[in-house]
């Protein structure tokens, strides 16, 4: 009961402070899920679930610190226990391992003072290769140990020292990793327009071009730039796999794509770039839910894709990437179905129309309310009738004011051919001159013959003027 009072109050104080918290649990299995990723995205996975998941926080905490005791990430140890000791401070996994903390914090620095005494002295035999590889062992040190910032640093200035574009692509691989964990998606952004502007193999390209997709798609993502960021993910070739779980994985890829998709696309490009879609089924088969959501988009049953989208949404707000435009993508998919069923009617019931999307009338009509307000949606509600009517467009006056517009472009093309007849006539054009350029030049800037050309526009410009 103390342990459940100690995590209660932690995740009250999360609300509080504006966290997002998830109370009922996900679709999948933890350890399951988890197993998919490698290196740092695990434990930050595992921490981010923990800190938001109040039925997994105590399992989460414990895996990540299991996996944390695999590592040289003191820091990050040091915060996992933080958080167990406030969740659970009774469980014997809590308790601070000092002498790993000491054992492997000693190793750091160890580690850390070798090899930067040997880029001393890469440094002192002026060994570019050399030099290069140091900063990388020394950025790829830092990085197993918790120090971003350090790391980049590192990375960066490996750039000084890349004699072939292997290197640059190395090193860029590098930073974006990185960035992405950092959150600094503008610096991603950089390093693959970087990447893709340098001349690759087609060996090299087939390795390279899922990663920078994929990389690319996050930082629209992370922009709310959710049309930018399906094309992208449409675009990853499935040669992906699991070449790069350290970042994301295949299933991914499946979900930020789909949920994306069905945020910004209309149900006619649903079918033809995403299930006609060669390349992105074989991630959609990875992800049957999905797949059967968006195929349930195009045939206008939007109940049913809205329902399956709604059984998962704890896994998307549980997940690193997509917690924070999961609320923001179903309301998108939500009013685009809404506008989608609405287009063949020009009066529907709001009770039949609750109907289709599963809900009641009161919410649906507060829904519509903001829609109309926002004007996604031109349409009125009928209070009395209990009606939603689309607004009726006076044919008439279109065409009047059609009509209106074509007559005045039409004055105004005809004034203006009227006043260069008028200008022809009167002798006011202004000639160009048949000496060379360069002697029309030489007497302009000498302020010669640059009257009768300035007299001749000022006419101009003073005719026209009581012309129009």
């Amino acid at each position: 009961m103390a342990g459940n009072a100690h995590l209660d109050a932690y995740f009250s104080q999360a609300r509080s402070d504006g966290v997002l918290v998830v109370k009922d649990l996900p679709k999948f299995d933890l350890d399951t899920y988890i197993s998919g990723y490698t290196g740092r995205t695990q434990v930050d996975r595992l921490i981010h679930i923990s800190t938001h998941s109040p039925p997994l926080a105590i399992e989460g905490l414990k895996l990540a610190i299991k996996l944390l005791k695999q590592t040289q990430d003191v820091p990050r140890f040091r915060l996992a226990l933080d958080i167990l000791r406030k969740i659970s401070p009774e469980d014997a996994e809590s308790a601070q391992d000092d002498a790993w903390i000491e054992k492997t914090s000693r190793k750091v620095a160890s580690d850390t003072e070798r090899i930067e005494i040997d880029l001393k002295s890469y440094k002192h035999n002026l060994i570019k290769e050399s030099i290069r590889i140091g900063h990388e062992d020394l950025g790829n040190h830092l990085y197993a140990s918790g120090d971003l910032v350090g790391a980049f640093k590192c990375y960066s200035r490996m750039r000084d020292f890349c004699t072939a574009p292997k290197h640059i692509v190395d090193m860029s691989m590098q930073a974006i990793k990185v960035c992405i964990e950092q959150g600094n998606y503008m610096t991603v952004q950089s390093h693959v327009v970087k990447i893709r502007n340098l001349t690759r193999g087609p060996d090299e390209e087939d390795l390279l071009r899922p990663k920078l997709c994929v990389a690319m798609g996050l930082t629209q993502l992370a922009a709310g730039d959710f049309r930018a960021a399906a094309r992208s993910f449409l675009d990853c070739p499935p040669t992906l796999h699991n070449t790069y779980n350290e970042v994301i994985t295949a299933n991914d890829v499946a979900t930020y794509g789909g949920l994306c998709a069905l945020a910004s696309m209309e149900r006619t490009q649903l079918k033809t770039e995403v299930l006609d879609n060669v390349e992105f089924r074989n991630f959609l088969e990875l992800e049957p839910r999905m797949r059967k959501a968006i195929s349930f988009f195009h045939t206008a049953k939007y109940s049913n894709c809205l329902s399956i989208l709604e059984e998962s949404k704890n896994d998307f707000l549980l997940d690193i990437h997509l917690h924070r435009h999961a609320n923001r993508l179903f309301e998108l998919i939500r009013s685009k179905g809404i506008v989608q069923y609405f287009i063949p009617f020009s009066c529907v019931t709001l009770s039949s129309m609750a109907q289709a999307f599963a809900t009641d009338e009161q919410t649906l009509e507060k829904e519509l309310v903001v829609m109309i307000g926002k004007g996604a949606l031109d349409a009125r509600i009928d209070t009395k009738n209990r009606l939603l009517t689309a607004k009726e467009t006076n044919l008439r006056s279109a065409v009047h004011h059609e009509t209106l517009a074509v007559a005045q472009n039409y004055e105004r093309l005809a004034r203006m051919k009227l006043m260069r007849m008028n200008m022809i006539r009167a002798g006011l054009e202004v000639r160009g001159s048949k000496a060379p350029t360069s002697q029309v030049n030489t007497g302009i800037v000498h302020g010669q013959n640059s009257w009768p050309i300035n007299l001749n526009a000022q006419r101009a410009e003073r005719n026209w003027r009581e012309f129009m």
